[in-house]
């Protein structure tokens, strides 16, 4: 799943994404209101953590330029302020939710959840299946042929992408943008030791592989 955060404090920015990411999500940050608004037009996101108090635009008024352009990204806005004004107003501006500073980051990460669930319910299902591989997008369980495989957050990651690009090529650049979210250094090993840990779980017990190389272009998920 695809998070976008919004946030101009770089501490707090940092300590938002490192969560979200150590939970599997691919994570984009920006620093200002305008920068965000720019992602969130140009990518599909499951959803985003918006600051109100924004450089160049405000929260606020990034989210209703968002629903004017008809893009139905599910919101979550973070605040300082904790009135009811404060929070109608930022549910009436097109806000899905609202969040008062401070918060434990297992709020912050369960009501981004459960955004995404109440969203994938109209836009996508929660189950993504491919020949016999099953994949719970909400329960995060795998299973292959009926028996359960334990992934960590990065793998189960690294195969739902595979899935959703399942009989198609996949290039390193590719799994290092999405998973890890920066630029291909064609140097690094860390995609095949993922992928290696993913084919080790998905393939080691089962006759036919899934997760095939292709020398030279990237990985393939086996859909036959």
């Amino acid at each position: 799943m695809r998070l976008l955060v919004v946030e101009d404090d770089p501490q707090l920015a940092s300590f938002i994404v490192k969560g979200f990411k150590q939970s599997g999500f691919a994570v984009d940050h920006c620093a200002d209101g305008s920068e965000g608004l720019a992602h969130a037009l140009a990518e599909p996101y499951d959803a985003a953590v918006v600051d109100i108090m924004l450089p160049g635009l405000d929260g606020l008024s990034l989210v209703q330029e968002l629903r004017k352009n008809k893009v139905m990204t599910p919101v979550l806005l973070l605040s300082a302020k904790s009135s009811v004004d404060d929070r109608v107003r930022g549910l009436r501006s097109g806000g899905d939710d609202y969040l008062t500073k401070p918060f434990a980051f297992v709020e912050l990460l369960a009501r981004v959840e459960a955004l995404v669930r109440r969203g994938s319910r109209t836009t996508e299902p929660s189950t993504l299946t491919v020949a016999d591989i099953s994949l719970d997008l909400l329960g995060r369980k795998v299973t292959r042929a009926g028996k359960p495989l334990e992934l960590q957050a990065r793998e189960f990651a690294l195969l739902e992408y595979l899935m959703r690009n399942a009989g198609r090529v996949v290039t390193k650049a590719m799994i290092l943008s999405h998973i890890w979210d920066y630029a291909f250094d064609p140097q690094t090993n860390v995609v095949d030791v993922l992928v290696c840990r993913v084919r080790n779980k998905v393939d080691k017990s089962f006759a036919k592989p899934r997760i095939k190389t292709l020398r030279g272009l990237g990985y393939i998920l086996d859909t036959e």
